[in-house]
């Protein structure tokens, strides 16, 4: 049936569940220091994908000095491929005020050309983060 749904966390066994994804993803998968992993978090606003009402991803964006910040964005590796990532960037985008002059990100190579179809652009060069190789990426 593949119902897909993105909803905006409210409760703390939602935000358990997008850690617990985020775990999955960054620490497990990729190796990213978990000190790394956790921070800003009572400052963003976090969501959480179901596809069948299972969870299968995360995301979160957050308001910073430089305009608003998407991040996080994970997908278990079973559920990929299966538009997951596309319906959490276009809730987030729904989400931000619609007075936002600057958002932005930074994307992991493999998910350029996703935020691409969001009308995000790489500006400047590739940089290193968490030992993964990214490109900061504005909305025009």
């Amino acid at each position: 049936m593949d119902i897909l749904q993105v909803i905006k966390i409210k409760t703390q066994e939602e935000l358990e569940s997008a850690f617990a994804i985020r775990r999955k993803v960054f620490v497990d998968e990729q190796g990213v220091d978990p000190k790394l992993e956790w921070d800003n978090e009572d400052v963003s606003t976090h969501f959480l994908a179901l596809l069948d009402n299972q969870p299968c991803g995360a995301c979160r964006y957050r308001k910073t000095s430089n305009g608003y910040k998407l991040e996080r964005f994970a997908v278990l590796k079973e559920y990929r491929g299966k538009r997951v990532g596309q319906a959490l960037v276009a809730a987030v985008l729904d989400d931000i005020p619609g007075d936002a002059d600057t958002i932005y990100l930074n994307a992991q190579h493999d998910a350029v050309g996703l935020y691409s179809k969001f009308g995000f652009s790489i500006v400047g060069e590739q940089f290193e983060e968490a030992g993964i190789v990214h490109y900061k990426m504005v909305k025009k």
